[in-house]
């Protein structure tokens, strides 16, 4: 099995919303452990957002999912209320 690493972070977890990717990353041996980005094609990773404590990079993996399935209904309400021309 492939594993895919970025900055000699593991991926462990990944979800894609919309056409959104966040993962979750670890490292053996770096101060801050674990990260969360958002990711596109599979291997361009940004907005990272590192911690020292698993719990608290899931949360955070989570919560920038969810903010994305939110953003996603937004503008969904939005263009069914926009009438058309």
């Amino acid at each position: 099995m492939d594993w895919r690493k970025n900055e000699g972070y593991i991926i462990t977890n990944q979800l894609t919303v919309g056409s959104t990717e966040f993962v979750l990353g670890v490292h053996e041996s770096a101060p801050n452990q674990f990260v969360t980005w958002q990711c596109k094609d599979g291997k361009n990773y940004f907005w990272g957002h590192y911690y020292s404590d698993l719990l608290s990079a899931q949360k955070d993996f989570c919560s920038r999912a969810l903010d994305e399935i939110k953003h996603l209904e937004r503008m969904k309400k939005t263009k069914e209320r926009k009438p058309e021309r």
